[in-house]
């Protein structure tokens, strides 16, 4: 039976997970922005947290973990080796291609450098689901804080490889203003001009745009295409490097 996922809503625009193995009962939480709305859909569900999966350094996703461990005592911190000098103490500390399991699922860990050097994303295949947090986002990325954009753009390449009905459950609701940049570089992309219309319609009555299918993030997400020969064109970059043309759709979206 695949995993259970409840996303849940934190502080201005977060997001974090909640991912529940029915047969045994297991619970692990993606990313810890704020506590009360966890605490509270964790007591709602009459759900004990086991693990949490942290995805990487900064505040909007572990500040609110030490509140959750006083609440659920025993749950095991997991986090990316290569950042724990930055991370809450880890109990697991993991690295590409370690699993991490839930109930009877593995997930496998992916390096997802770029936003953060150490930035990691957990894969659960089984269940089709993928925590991307700031790496691969709604019709967007994460800005490039400390790695480079080849970094980001080998990593956004791994994600990409995926099943495209894989779930993106990224950690921000930023899909609106990624999709009305998205128009300016891809004008022509009939699937992006209707994607924009149902993320606008939908933010319009308070729904998340979050989690999102792969497959509609490969065909609308303009930092997925940057070897596309269309949006190539559109920039002025016609048979460009992918590198050089992520970078350069990195650079205006960081002017938008």
């Amino acid at each position: 039976m695949p995993l259970q996922i409840v996303t849940v809503p934190c502080l201005s625009d977060n997001y974090a997970y909640l991912i529940h193995d029915a047969d045994s009962g297991d619970t692990a939480l993606i990313d810890a922005p704020e506590a009360d709305p966890i605490l509270e859909e964790l007591r709602n569900r009459g759900w004990r947290l086991g693990q949490v999966l942290l995805t990487h350094h900064h505040w909007d996703h572990i500040d609110a973990l030490p509140r959750i461990l006083e609440a659920h005592a025993g749950a095991r911190v997991v986090g990316a080796a290569a950042d724990a000098h930055r991370l809450p103490p880890l109990d697991t500390p993991v690295a590409e291609g370690d699993t991490v399991a839930v109930g009877g699922e593995a997930g496998t860990v992916i390096d997802v450098s770029g936003h953060t050097v150490g930035h990691i994303a957990f894969h659960f295949a089984g269940s089709k689901l993928a925590f991307t947090a700031d790496s691969l986002m709604a019709l967007g990325c994460g800005r490039l804080f400390e790695g480079t954009a080849e970094q980001m753009w080998h990593s956004l390449s791994k994600l990409a490889a995926l099943p495209g009905d894989t779930l993106i459950c990224s950690g921000h609701e930023y899909t609106a203003n990624n999709a009305r940049f998205a128009r300016t570089v891809d004008p022509d992309n009939a699937a992006l001009a209707e994607r924009t219309e149902q993320v606008n319609a939908a933010r319009s009555v308070g729904q998340a745009t979050v989690p999102s299918l792969l497959s509609d993030e490969l065909a609308t997400n303009p930092f997925l295409r940057a070897a596309d020969p269309g949006l190539q064109a559109a920039i002025g970059m016609p048979g460009a490097d992918p590198v050089a043309v992520f970078a350069e759709l990195r650079r205006r979206k960081d002017a938008f």
